[in-house]
């Protein structure tokens, strides 16, 4: 997250923008992206969401609740985080009427910044883990106790990698003027092709299915849907 907000710092500063405007902008958007990844995190867990409401008049008291909130929404979802985060963004940025499309251009290329460092931090810890396959990764001492005693394939390392590919395109269409106004929703439409591809890679259920696709991969498949309309909408504008 550091390394991210100095980099966008200074693409603001390179467009003559106040830094201080970008660190207040990413502040409100890591908000909303906290709480956006902790609810995602929530519906994922969607039966025991179902049965702490359920059970309400059984928690014994404020300690009980926070216990079982924390098995309901302890971990964080990236979708969850990204939407809310670029959520609070927008709405934090008409209300101070920045320059969205300017502010989104130079905080584009954090996003897959930031990301690359998750996903690492995902593989060291033994979340977010791939399917079994003869070479790979065996953890022995993994966050989720399923994920140990088998070679996995380290699918985190893999979207690190595609993160990274995607940052160093973006950093440089950034600093060539390219796409102007257009940056997020360009991200948002690659890494949404990438990251419906590598959900067949994963291996953990905790990111739920519907009929044959997992909950990333529905999402992914919206956002390709409306980032595709959006851009193409600007483009018959200009």
């Amino acid at each position: 997250i550091f390394i991210a907000g100095i980099y966008a710092c200074r693409n603001a500063k390179k467009r003559g923008f106040d830094d201080n405007d970008m660190i207040v902008f990413l502040l409100i958007a890591g908000i909303g992206a906290i709480l956006g990844g902790h609810l995602f995190y929530g519906f994922t867990n969607y039966d025991l969401l179902t049965g702490l409401l359920q059970n309400l008049s059984g928690i014994t008291g404020p300690r009980d609740l926070l216990e079982k909130a924390v098995a309901v929404f302890g971990g964080s979802v990236f979708y969850g985080g990204l939407l809310g985060g670029t959520a609070a963004a927008v709405c934090y940025a008409k209300k101070k009427r920045l320059d969205l499309g300017a502010f989104s251009d130079m905080a584009a290329p954090a996003v897959p910044l930031f990301h690359i460092f998750g996903r690492i931090g995902c593989f060291l810890g033994g979340c977010c883990y791939g399917g079994t396959c003869s070479f790979g990764v065996t953890y022995t001492n993994a966050l989720p106790p399923e994920a140990n005693g088998v070679s996995r394939f380290p699918v985190q390392l893999a979207e690190a990698a595609f993160n990274l590919i995607l940052f160093l395109a973006l950093d440089r269409f950034f600093r060539q003027g390219r796409f102007k106004g257009k940056l997020f929703a360009g991200y948002l439409l690659i890494y949404s092709v990438g990251r419906f591809l590598l959900e067949f890679l994963r291996g953990d259920e905790v990111r739920g299915f519907f009929w044959v696709l997992s909950t990333s991969q529905w999402i992914s498949a919206i956002i390709f849907i409306a980032s595709a309309v959006w851009l193409a909408k600007k483009r018959a504008e200009a």
